[in-house]
């Protein structure tokens, strides 16, 4: 979840910098020296900076956060398991396309299946996806859904489908 300070400090920042206008405004309208009006130039740099600053620190903390998540990891009331159930079998999922979500990718596979969740795997210094992720589905469904979607045509791109190996750490 994201921070609520950082969109506060964002908010007071921007009052903090209009009210400081405001006033740089007269004062700068009485100003007849350089002194004064350089003053006013390196305030409105500084607020600018600072509003920029608090701007990218908003977005890292919300893009941090949205990448933890994926809209499909989390099941529903509806769902025919619930979280604790320990029979879930992870497959391995190979050339994907790069345009393909989450939910795109967990609509394909219930077709043939229950699927808990689906994770798909991005660069990350860019956020780009890597072309391959892992779902999580029914483990007495699972061979039957590799057996049916293992070089089956998605997005007119031919996927690998395989038990996931298990992560060593």
């Amino acid at each position: 979840m994201v921070s609520v300070k950082a969109p506060l400090l964002l908010v007071a920042s921007a009052i903090l910098a209009i009210i400081g206008f405001f006033v740089a405004g007269l004062i700068l309208g009485e100003a007849s020296t350089s002194i004064e009006k350089s003053m006013f130039a390196v305030g409105v740099i500084f607020n600018a900076v600072l509003m920029f600053l608090l701007s990218r620190m908003t977005k890292s903390n919300a893009s941090a956060a949205s990448s933890k998540q994926t809209s499909s990891s989390i099941p529903n009331d509806d769902d025919e398991f619930d979280e604790s159930d320990e029979d879930v079998s992870t497959l391995y999922v190979g050339n994907l396309p790069y345009r393909a979500n989450e939910q795109i990718v967990k609509e394909h596979f219930e077709t043939f299946g229950y699927v808990r969740s689906v994770r798909l795997m991005k660069d990350k210094r860019t956020g780009k996806r890597k072309g391959f992720g892992f779902v999580e589905v029914s483990a007495q469904e699972a061979d039957s859904m590799i057996e049916k979607l293992n070089d089956s045509e998605f997005q007119e791109r031919t996927i690998k489908v395989r038990p996931a190996k298990d992560k060593v750490a």
